[in-house]
């Protein structure tokens, strides 16, 4: 029953949707202490809005695209699998794949929390194979319909675990793409500290370990929102740092290319994310 009725409300506009997830997100900033400390926190120490004006003018947009990524999720999984392709309405850099491709090498795609990165996985696996880690959610009864709502098309999912490791290298020695969150917080043994909008993070390092051992090409893809509900953009661009070297050099560079693609699009980074957390068992880095 819950998911017949999210099918049928998912039919309603793009742009209802996201009229529906900005006020959510307002009131969210408004009334949750939590939530809008730390949006407020993260948003300031990067330094992006200097001036308070101009800060104040861009944390209440952050809060609105936030409130938008959390209500489009319902008609981008829930439409038919041709319904929503149709919401993008752009493509730019698809070239940079198809370079990959001809050099028969797999293809690291990096979705930070940017934008829809959602979207991002259905496109590109409309065209070709692409395998993506995920971890299952909390409640139960939401992972068959995330399964069902992200694994369609060419999609492989696989879970965030040593499995699903193995399914990665084995795409990107078949030459096709694996989706990864490039931006999120990291396990125990699977990261290293470096600097994120000047703040250590505790980074991920198997973008630079995958691209050590498979020779694959990294590149950052990111689903911009467009104004007034008119749908999608998608970026592609090669991820302008150095993966070779040690984990913490391979975390700093892959945090600095992250930080420029941010900059030109802040309002639409989920700066709720708690990316300054640190995980258990994980030693404290070496200066805050």
């Amino acid at each position: 029953m819950t998911q017949f009725l999210l099918r049928l409300f998912a039919r309603l506009p793009l742009r209802w949707w996201h009229v529906v997830g900005a006020l959510g997100g307002r009131l969210a900033y408004r009334y949750s202490t939590r939530y809008a400390k730390r949006l407020a926190d993260n948003l300031r120490q990067s330094g992006i809005a200097g001036e308070p004006d101009a800060y104040r003018r861009l944390l209440r947009q952050c809060a609105v695209e936030i409130g938008k990524g959390g209500a489009e999720v319902i008609p981008i999984w829930m439409r038919p699998y041709q319904q929503t392709l149709k919401l993008v309405k752009d493509c730019q850099g698809w070239e940079h794949v198809e370079a990959a491709v001809s050099q028969g090498k797999g293809v690291l795609a990096m979705t930070p929390h940017l934008g829809c990165f959602e979207i991002v996985s259905l496109y590109y696996a409309a065209r070709l194979p692409m395998t993506v880690l995920y971890r299952p959610p909390r409640q139960q009864w939401l992972e068959g319909i995330m399964r069902a709502g992200r694994g369609r098309g060419k999609v492989n999912l696989a879970k965030t675990d040593v499995k699903g490791v193995r399914a990665l290298l084995t795409a990107l020695k078949k030459g096709e793409a694996v989706g990864i969150l490039p931006d999120q917080v990291a396990s125990k043994g699977e990261g290293a500290w470096a600097r994120f909008f000047g703040r250590q993070a505790f980074t991920p390092t198997l973008v630079a370990r995958l691209h050590q051992s498979t020779g694959a090409v990294p590149l950052l893809m990111f689903g911009e929102r467009l104004a007034r509900g008119e749908g999608y953009r998608i970026h592609i661009e090669p991820l302008n740092a150095d993966l070779t070297g040690s984990q913490e050099h391979t975390a700093a560079q892959l945090n600095a290319a992250l930080e420029v693609l941010i900059r030109k699009y802040p309002p639409q980074s989920l700066w709720r994310y708690n990316r300054y957390k640190r995980p258990g068992g994980v030693q404290p880095p070496p200066e805050q």
